[in-house]
């Protein structure tokens, strides 16, 4: 019997999975990865890397991506809720520029597998947030790029808080816009 529901997205290769969870009177428990059942559903990645963060309401991380080591990430939350978002940047692609954003939370126990080629964020829904994320290429801060978490162009519809102000990192302040990054790739 499968653990894993893997529904596609509007994005080819963007993927929302759901774990099947076995519960009784102790708890639950469930599998948040096996590499047999993620490759026969088309995700065939090796991770490298897990990483974990703990955010406030009203953070934005992102929109964060790798020039040239460009990264999978499978994604969760284990504690609160989050507005996950991955714009496709993959050159070529027919939904290039094109956005899926999805609710993650401790609660649904969702995750998103987001494939090499975009750029990735989230905003912190709940009063906080832990985040975790396992990647199939390491870190390398010298490859960093980013997009503009508010760019018209893309028009991502994040679910912001009202009279909340948007907590951005000081380099997510200086990200380029679509366009600047567009001239940066042709």
């Amino acid at each position: 019997m499968a653990n894993f529901t893997f529904l596609q997205t509007e994005i080819e290769g963007v993927f929302i999975i759901e774990s099947r969870i076995y519960g009784d009177s102790r708890g639950y428990f469930l599998e948040t990865h096996n590499f047999n059942e993620f490759k026969s559903n088309g995700i065939d990645v090796v991770f490298v890397q897990d990483n974990q963060s703990k955010s406030r309401k009203g953070v934005l991380r992102g929109l964060h991506f790798q020039k040239t080591y460009t990264q999978s990430k499978l994604v969760r939350v284990i504690s609160g809720e989050v507005f996950d978002v991955a714009v496709d940047i993959r050159p070529g692609s027919p939904t290039f520029g094109k956005w899926i954003g999805v609710v993650l939370s401790a609660e649904n126990k969702r995750q998103i597998f987001v494939p090499k080629g975009f750029a990735h964020g989230f905003y912190v829904l709940s009063d906080e947030a832990e985040f975790i994320y396992k990647c199939d290429e390491f870190y390398h801060p010298e490859d960093e790029g980013g997009l503009m978490w508010n760019d018209p162009d893309i028009g991502i519809r994040w679910p912001l808080h009202p009279g909340t102000e948007v907590l951005l990192s000081d380099k997510d302040r200086k990200n380029p816009t679509y366009k600047e990054y567009l001239q940066t790739i042709r």
